[in-house]
């Protein structure tokens, strides 16, 4: 269930209460999908953020800042694109959660993970605000919205 904005005050600020995470579409890496021949462990074979991409990740954590949020358990899908945006937001140590990959152009995985991380999310790390970075096919089959490239959404 999505929670809505509260009147006047950060969305983001919902982080500080119990049972609340952010998820969040990677950064601006244009086009869709994976170049072939792909290679999870390779970088040069993915899309990879632009210059542009690389400056709103930044700017995405200092959002986070902003609304007193400073330090996170940031959890990222192993892509490079999400690997880089959890990064580059500066908010932490950032942990690889394969629940998180793109199951894109694989839709028989989509089932399988999203059960995966479903389980995970019922037993998230407490005491310090979560931060998913991920991809738009799990934001969406997640919460059912269709997220811009770096756009954040808070869950309860």
């Amino acid at each position: 269930m999505l929670t809505p904005f509260l009147r006047g005050e950060d969305p983001l600020s919902l982080l500080r209460q119990p049972g609340h995470i952010a998820i969040a579409r990677h950064a601006l890496a244009p086009g869709t999908g994976d170049p072939a021949p792909f290679d999870l462990s390779d970088c040069s074979t993915q899309r990879t953020l632009s210059e542009t991409g690389r400056k709103q990740a930044g700017e995405m954590g200092e959002r986070f800042r902003k609304a007193g949020i400073r330090e996170a358990s940031v959890f990222t899908s192993q892509w490079c694109r999400c690997r880089d945006t959890a990064r580059l937001m500066n908010l932490g140590k950032v942990t690889d959660l394969p629940a998180l990959n793109s199951f894109f152009g694989r839709p028989q995985q989509k089932g399988p993970q999203m059960e995966s991380l479903r389980t995970w999310l019922q037993n998230a790390p407490k005491g310090t605000p979560v931060i998913l970075i991920t991809h738009q096919v799990v934001v969406t089959a997640l919460t059912d919205v269709f997220p811009a490239s770096g756009e954040i959404l808070i869950q309860r």
